[in-house]
Parts: C-alpha cells; sequence; structure tokens
C-alpha cells in the first residue's frame, strides 16, 4: 500500500495529505516511491531533466526503475516536490546488520559476520547457515547465486542471499534452480522475499 504523509507548503502554510502514486512493476506488483514523513516539501522553480525521475525498488522482487519524482500542487499554485528515502540507504555494515537480525529473528542462532577477511560468497554465518550480503548498486547476477550455492552444498548448510539492489533474471532463474533463498533488502532496511525459496524459509522458521 502505498504511504501516505503531511505536507506543507512552504509558501502558503497551507497542509495536505499526499500519497504516492504507484506506478506497475513488470513482475506483476505496484511500486511507489517510500516518501519520508516529517521532512519539508521543496518549491519547484526550475525544472531540470535529472530531477524529474527516482529510483524506486520493487520490494516484491527487487527490481529497480526510474519512475516520476512524486510532486503535489498547492491551491495557492506552487508545485511542491515531496522527499523520497534513498532507494540504498544503508553502508555495508547496515545491510549486514539487518540481514543478520531478520535471520535470527526468523529462528537461526548465533548468526555472526564471517572473520575478515570474508570468505568468498560468505559474509554472515551461523550454525548451519551461510549468507552473503551484497551491498552494491548493481543487481546480484548468476555467479554470486552459484558461489553462495556451493558454499552451502560444501558445508551441508541453509544458504540464504540478500541485496540492497535486487536481482538480475538470470540470477533469479539460477536460484530457483538451485533452491537459493533469494530476499531484497528494501529502503527501511527490511529483507523481503523475493523467491519461493526464500518464502519457504521465511515460512518454515517464522
Amino acid at each position: 500500500m502505498a504511504k501516505t504523509v503531511p505536507v506543507r507548503c512552504p509558501d502558503c502554510g497551507l497542509g495536505h495529505q499526499f500519497t504516492a502514486p504507484a506506478y506497475p512493476c513488470p513482475c506483476g506488483s505496484t511500486v511507489s516511491a517510500p516518501l519520508v514523513a516529517g521532512s519539508p516539501a521543496t518549491r519547484v522553480v526550475r525544472r531540470t531533466w535529472d530531477d524529474e525521475w527516482v529510483t524506486v525498488s520493487c520490494s516484491a522482487c527487487g527490481r529497480q526503475d526510474q519512475w516520476p519524482r512524486p510532486e503535489l500542487g498547492c491551491q495557492c499554485g506552487a508545485i511542491l516536490r515531496v522527499p523520497v528515502r534513498p532507494v540504498t540507504a544503508g553502508t555495508t555494515y547496515d545491510a549486514r546488520r539487518d540481514a543478520a537480525l531478520y535471520l535470527l529473528a526468523i529462528g537461526f542462532r548465533n548468526v555472526v559476520r564471517a572473520q575478515a577477511p570474508p570468505e568468498a560468497g560468505i559474509d554472515l554465518r551461523g550454525p548451519g547457515l551461510v549468507a552473503q550480503v551484497d551491498s552494491g548498486a548493481s543487481p546480484a547476477d548468476p555467479r554470486a547465486v552459484e558461489c553462495l550455492w556451493l558454499n552451502a552444498l560444501h558445508e551441508s548448510a541453509v544458504s540464504a542471499f540478500f541485496s540492497l539492489a535486487g536481482y538480475t533474471d538470470e540470477a533469479r532463474e539460477r536460484a530457483d534452480a538451485l533452491g537459493v533463498p533469494l530476499f531484497v533488502l528494501d529502503p527501511a532496511g527490511t529483507p523481503r522475499p523475493v523467491n519461493g525459496p526464500a518464502a519457504d524459509l521465511d515460512r518454515s522458521h517464522a
């Protein structure tokens, strides 16, 4: 459901309730820009192409697309730009922390960072568990998925892959074939299952 936030016009002081427009993702879900409640809107004075668009991540599949930046027309005539949270909110440390907290919450024990330097394809581990956390700006590729799967196979462990930027179509296909759970970290840092194995893992440990 799209988020509704209060917006006050900086010109006339009039208050509004603004709901982010929803757009169709190719996966069939709808996406909307993650609005920031409490941050002041800015008046649009001059338009540039780059300012007209914002990157939005689909919470269902992790795909990122460019959509029109949310704007609101006030009765006084001002056009207001509503603040949007960045799609990759968080550092590598934040992403690993959020993934670890999620794994602990669904029932895994003693989830810790892999020893530095991290083993190839493993950022977090626990008894019977290996996980990778990709905080890069590009979607994870099939090679990364296969690397995690091989590590899990070698250790007879459950695997889980977390990504800030989502996954390529090839990576998702490979993960489905290998049974690797894929999660995307949404702008708030909450992991969301994006394939069947991830949904099964979430349910089985809930």
